[in-house]
């Protein structure tokens, strides 16, 4: 017997998460020099880390060598204050993804189910199935959630609904009515997870007061991250807002230290840092110009992004990645996500964005 088959079916049935290709990994497979490779592929912030969180880290380095406080006492605290919520109504991740899959190991078993929109981000499936749970998978409309088709799709069995908004790698965005609406259509035995990993790249008029429907719905989590707009992806740390009884569950699961002391300190730096934040949104809304306006003169379509990337439709995407990827340009291949004739274009530094541009004209051959 193969020792894979001690693993169960569901875990050996997994089709391992592609994150972006890594410089590094390109520079050797192509023989390019790392330095001119560009990498849009993988939503991190273009302008790097916060000056305040990369001060943090640097006056903290000398303590590499202690564990960090395994229940992130000061980093709870600063959230709290930050967006107004109890510390008992937080829990921390190893980055977003850890929050998610923390939620799903706590309540999912191989007799539930979960419910996602085709087209979202490919965790939600992955968490399910490494728990045996059964997937239910909602047809988009127009590439977003059908919120309606997603709550008719709410079954016995079904413990979890995963929502992200906006969503990765569409860039959609639901209505905050449309939200509070299947809200409160839903089973309150059913756990709602809000996805906000690129919340602040919105204009605050179309942001969904969510936070302040915690209270009012306790079966609602909310997942965050200081990956996106905060520039803190190689660190990994994430968080969750739920009531406090669901963030007792997930704190039993979470392991005591997922979150490293350089993160955690950086985090508490990064939410003071507003001026990095508004910073960071300018050249994103910037940038999207910048990139939309050159898919519209060369005839691509795409779907319009509230996020910072862009998923634009152009026929052969692998033959255009490839052609990309030969000249050190490297962008996110969504065959995965089911769209096998589209890429998705992170935004960048205006240099960065012209470069893609000229690779994607000269591929076009215009």
């Amino acid at each position: 017997m193969s020792l894979q088959q001690l693993a169960p079916d569901h875990v050996r049935a997994i089709a391992p998460y592609q994150p972006g290709k890594p410089i590094a990994e390109l520079a050797r497979e192509m023989n390019l020099d790392p330095a001119r490779i560009i990498k849009l592929a993988s939503n991190e912030n273009p302008l790097g880390m916060s000056p305040l969180a990369r001060a943090a880290v640097e006056r903290t380095l000398a303590e590499s060598a202690r564990y960090p406080d395994g229940n992130g006492f000061e980093l709870k605290a600063r959230i709290a204050q930050k967006f107004g919520v109890a510390p008992e109504c937080i829990v921390l991740g190893n980055g977003s993804n850890d929050v998610l899959e923390l939620i799903a190991r706590a309540f999912l078993t191989p007799a539930d189910s979960s419910v996602y929109s085709q087209y979202a981000f490919a965790v939600y499936p992955l968490v399910t199935q490494a728990c045996g749970a059964g997937g239910i998978e909602v047809r988009a409309q127009d590439y977003g959630h059908d919120l309606a088709a997603m709550r008719e799709a709410i079954r016995p069995g079904t413990k979890i609904v995963w929502i992200a908004n906006p969503n990765n790698p569409t860039g959609t965005l639901a209505r905050p009515g449309d939200l509070v609406e299947f809200l409160e259509g839903c089973p309150q035995d059913v756990l709602v997870v809000l996805d906000e990993a690129y919340t602040e790249y919105l204009p605050r008029e179309r942001r969904s007061d969510s936070l302040h429907w915690l209270s009012r719905f306790p079966n609602l989590i909310v997942v965050r991250t200081f990956s996106k707009a905060y520039g803190l992806a190689g660190l990994r740390v994430g968080f969750g807002l739920a009531s406090p009884a669901v963030a007792d569950i997930l704190n039993r699961v979470r392991q005591p230290f997922n979150v490293n002391l350089l993160a955690q300190v950086a985090a508490c730096a990064a939410l003071d840092d507003s001026v990095f934040l508004a910073d960071s949104v300018r050249l994103n809304n910037d940038g999207m110009q910048q990139v939309t306006s050159a898919l519209v003169r060369l005839g691509l379509s795409f779907i319009p992004s509230v996020a910072n990337f862009v998923t634009f439709h152009c026929g052969d995407a692998p033959a255009l990645n490839r052609f990309m990827l030969e000249r050190g340009v490297i962008v996110r291949p969504l065959a995965g996500y089911g769209m096998p004739d589209s890429l998705r274009v992170s935004i960048g530094l205006p240099d960065e964005n012209a470069r893609f541009i000229a690779v994607l004209e000269e591929a076009l051959g215009d």
